[in-house]
């Protein structure tokens, strides 16, 4: 099992991912292949997110039972620890366009 989320994609990589995998809420991809195919499909990913960001996960034999990779700029970001994959949250930018500093 596999599941592929992204965010921000292409419309032309949305429609790739649903010839090969079922969309069940807009941007979230699941399917059941073997790991070269998964590799491909992720490639494909790599190669047509343009300005986005995605994240696949797959079940592994690992600790965790599953395994995950990234790709694009997100807050959340992968980092091993001890042999095990968590995530770190990136500090939010400080100047917002919505925000309006007062005197």
């Amino acid at each position: 099992m596999m599941v592929i989320a992204v965010n921000n994609a292409p419309p032309r990589l949305r429609g790739r991912l649903a010839v090969w995998l079922l969309e069940i809420r807009a941007g979230v991809y699941v399917g059941r292949y073997s790991s070269r195919v998964r590799g491909r499909i992720w490639e494909q990913v790599k190669a047509g997110i343009d300005g986005g960001d995605a994240v696949i996960c797959w079940a592994a034999p690992t600790d965790q039972g599953f395994d995950f990779d990234t790709v694009g700029t997100n807050r959340r970001m992968p980092q091993d620890f001890d042999g095990m994959k968590l995530v770190s949250f990136a500090a939010p930018l400080e100047s917002s366009p919505l925000r309006s500093e007062s005197p």
